[in-house]
């Protein structure tokens, strides 16, 4: 956890996406075939929420090409929302919240602790605990009430203070990764705060490597949308 703080890449990256609920539920309520012919053709593209421009997204292109991949392995009849429930389609729900999407924040899954805790005021006890409802709850609720500039400067204090009290240095002359560290826990400490106020969208959160069905909290976990 600590190689993060100082900057070491941990291999697996945390991802928030802030979804149109009503798209999302657009594209489950469509007939299976008719989602599938129209990602084939394109002809979804007019109707995708438009991208934040201060987040992220795979392209139109990208996130077809990697439904219909996943698409080929789905048989069934009916709405898309009942021929995933029974294919227990989990990975193409997944695709189609990205397509649902109007961005996503990611960060490296070792960094998130500081920016976590610094939100909540309090320690994180393990990465099970850093995913959870309760604390994303309390992600929302305390970001709301601190300004963008607030967090990022609380965060990038945390992290210096963290490195000096293992001893590593504070001087970009010795580790030339310290300036684009501090500038990288700025940036995301920033788009945190500006993802988690935006109103009207729906955080779908999860990591690489879990599950499709893990992703997503309360009525919009994966599961839960599928079962509903």
């Amino acid at each position: 956890m600590y190689g993060a703080f100082l900057g070491q890449d941990m291999g697996i990256d945390m991802k928030l996406h802030l979804v149109d609920g009503n798209s999302l539920l657009y594209l489950l309520d469509m007939n299976w075939d008719d989602l599938v012919d129209k990602m084939n053709s394109s002809s979804l593209r007019n109707i995708r929420p438009q991208l934040d421009s201060k987040l992220e997204r795979d392209f139109d292109i990208d996130c077809e090409a990697d439904f219909l991949d996943l698409a080929e392995q789905i048989s069934g009849s009916g709405t898309t929302r009942e021929v995933l429930a029974h294919a227990h389609g989990h990975e193409v729900l997944l695709k189609l919240v990205e397509w649902a999407s109007i961005g996503y924040w990611e960060a490296w899954e070792g960094r998130c602790y500081i920016y976590i805790e610094n939100a909540i005021g309090r320690e994180i006890s393990n990465v099970e605990e850093m995913y959870s409802f309760d604390v994303w709850c309390e992600v929302n609720e305390s970001l709301s009430k601190k300004t963008e500039t607030e967090f990022a400067e609380q965060v990038c204090q945390d992290w210096m203070r963290r490195r000096e009290e293992l001893g590593e240095t504070l001087d970009e002359k010795k580790d030339p990764r310290i300036i684009p560290t501090f500038e990288s826990h700025d940036k995301n400490s920033r788009t945190l705060h500006y993802v988690v106020n935006q109103k009207g969208f729906i955080q779908i959160l999860g990591r690489d490597h879990l599950d499709a069905q893990l992703w997503g909290h309360g009525e919009w976990n994966l599961t839960n949308l599928l079962d509903s």
